[in-house]
C-alpha cells in the first residue's frame, strides 16, 4: 500500500492494511506504528487517532488475520469432495496453507499476548474462524468423552503440526512431507439418515 492508496475517511482500515503489508514483507519484528503510518502515507501521529498504542494496532491486525485464516479454511473445505472426511482434510489443509503463506500473521494470531485479548472485534473474528472447525466436526459422531472433544483433537493436531512445520517445514527427518490426513484422529462420520 502506498500513500496514494489511502482514501480519506477510512484511515483505520488503511493503517490495518498497511500493517498487514509490512507483516507480509518484514515479519512481526518489522511492524511499528511509525512504519505503518509511513506506508499509509500519513503522519507518524495519525495512528493515535485510531489506536492508543502499538498493541491496539496489533489487535486490529490480528482480527483481520483471523478473517483471512477463516477464508483459507473455507477456500479448501470442499476442494477434494463434500464428504465429512474430505471437508475435514480440506479445512486442515487450509489451516496449514495459512500457516505457511501467512507465517507472521499466524504467529501474531496465535501469540499468547493477542489470542486471548478481550477486544470484541478480535474475539468475534477468532470465533468465526473456530466455527469452521465446529461446523465440520458436527458431521462426525460426538466423542464419548463429551462435547467439543472432536474439535479439540483436530485443532490440537493441526495446530501442533502447523507450528512444528514452521520449524521443520512439515517433513520427517528424511525430508519427506507428511500428509495431515495421516495425523488426524479417526473420527466416525454421522450415519446418513
Amino acid at each position: 500500500m502506498s500513500g496514494s492508496d489511502y482514501h480519506h475517511g477510512d484511515l483505520r482500515n488503511a493503517l490495518v492494511l498497511a500493517g498487514l503489508d509490512i507483516l507480509d514483507q518484514e515479519g512481526l519484528e518489522g511492524l511499528s506504528l511509525r512504519k505503518v503510518a509511513a506506508r499509509a502515507g500519513v503522519s507518524h501521529a495519525a495512528p493515535a487517532h485510531h489506536f492508543a498504542n502499538r498493541e491496539g494496532l496489533f489487535v486490529a491486525i490480528a482480527a483481520h488475520g483471523f478473517d483471512r485464516f477463516r477464508d483459507y479454511m473455507l477456500e479448501d473445505r470442499f476442494a477434494r469432495g463434500t464428504g465429512p472426511r474430505e471437508q475435514l482434510f480440506g479445512i486442515c489443509r487450509g489451516y496449514l496453507r495459512f500457516s505457511r503463506e501467512q507465517r507472521a500473521l499466524f504467529r501474531l494470531n496465535f501469540s499468547f499476548e493477542y489470542k486471548n485479548h478481550p477486544d470484541g472485534d478480535l474475539q468475534a473474528a477468532s470465533l468465526r474462524a473456530y466455527n469452521v472447525l465446529v461446523d465440520v466436526c458436527a458431521l462426525f459422531e460426538p466423542d464419548p468423552a463429551g462435547p467439543g472433544i472432536n474439535e479439540l483433537k483436530v485443532w490440537s493436531t493441526v495446530h501442533g503440526y502447523a507450528t512444528l512445520s514452521l520449524f521443520r517445514r512439515g517433513q520427517t527427518p528424511q525430508g519427506e512431507p507428511v500428509p495431515i490426513e495421516l495425523l488426524l484422529p479417526d473420527l466416525k462420520p454421522l450415519a446418513q439418515g
